[in-house]
C-alpha cells in the first residue's frame, strides 16, 4: 500500500536529477493524497526526451464507463500487474515515474496507527514505479491518471506494513519510461522491494492523518522522552 507521500523538493532539484526541461511549476508538497494532482516524469514515444506533468492520482482506465474507479485505483500490485484488465494496457505502453522524498505508512496496534515516514537515508529524491492512461468523460474532457506499483516490503517496512511502494533504481529509469520497450520479464524484474539498507525511517505525529494539513511540520521527526532517532 502507499496512500501518502512528499515530494518537497522544488522544480529546479526536479528538473536536475531527473532531465526534465518544462514549464510546470512545482510547490514543495508534504502529504500528498489519493484524488490530488500529482507529479509524473513520462517519455513520449513520438519525442524522444523526458517531461514532468500533473495527473490525477487514482488511475481510471481508458475503457471505464465511471470515473470514481480512480478512487480504487491508486496502487498496483506487482504480482498481478501483468494480468489485470486495468494495468496490464498501462504496463505495457504507459510507464511513468512518480517523484518523490519520502512516503509514510501507518503501524497497526490494537490502540491506535502509528504513522511512520521513510525515505533514503540523505533524503535525496527517488522514484516510484507508476502507470497512467488517459480517460474521457461524458462531456468529452480528457482526465490523465496514474497508480503507484507496489511489493511486498523490506525489512525496513516488514514490521510496519505488508506492503511497499515500487521504489526505481535509477538505473531502470530510462528502459521503464521508453514506450517502445516491451519485454515484459526484464520490467517485472524491476518491481522488486527496494534496498533497505539505502533507507531510513522514523515515526510522525498523527497530524499527517488529516490530509489538509500539508507543510514541514508533517515530516518531523517524532520527539519521545527517549528521544527519536531514525532506524535503518
Amino acid at each position: 500500500m502507499c496512500g501518502r507521500y512528499r515530494l518537497s523538493k522544488r522544480k529546479q532539484a526536479i528538473e536536475e536529477y531527473f532531465e526534465t526541461a518544462d514549464d510546470l511549476d512545482w510547490e514543495p508538497r508534504y502529504n500528498i493524497a489519493p484524488s490530488q494532482m500529482v507529479g509524473i516524469i513520462r517519455q513520449n514515444a513520438a519525442k524522444p526526451g523526458r517531461h514532468f506533468s500533473l495527473v490525477r492520482w487514482g488511475l481510471i482506465p481508458y475503457w471505464s464507463k465511471y470515473g470514481s474507479i480512480g478512487n480504487k485505483m491508486i496502487n498496483a500490485r506487482s504480482e498481478t500487474v501483468v494480468e489485470k484488465a486495468a494495468f496490464s494496457g498501462p504496463f505495457r505502453r504507459r510507464r511513468c515515474l512518480v517523484p518523490s522524498d519520502g512516503f509514510y505508512e501507518w503501524q497497526r496496534s490494537t490502540r491506535v496507527k502509528q504513522p511512520f515516514h521513510f525515505g533514503m537515508h540523505d533524503d535525496s529524491l527517488f522514484a516510484f514505479a507508476g502507470l497512467w492512461d488517459r480517460w474521457k468523460d461524458a462531456t468529452g474532457q480528457i482526465v490523465e491518471s496514474c497508480s503507484i506499483l507496489t511489493t511486498t516490503p523490506n525489512s525496513l517496512l516488514a514490521g510496519v506494513h505488508d506492503r511497499m511502494p515500487v521504489i526505481l533504481s535509477p538505473d531502470s529509469y530510462e528502459l521503464w519510461l521508453d514506450p517502445g520497450f516491451k519485454n515484459t520479464i526484464a520490467l517485472v524484474e524491476m518491481l522488486r522491494p527496494f534496498d533497505a539498507r539505502l533507507m531510513k525511517r522514523y515515526s510522525v505525529s498523527t497530524r499527517v492523518n488529516t490530509v489538509s494539513n500539508d507543510d514541514a511540520e508533517c515530516v518531523a521527526a517524532l520527539v519521545s522522552a527517549q528521544g527519536s532517532l531514525p532506524l535503518g
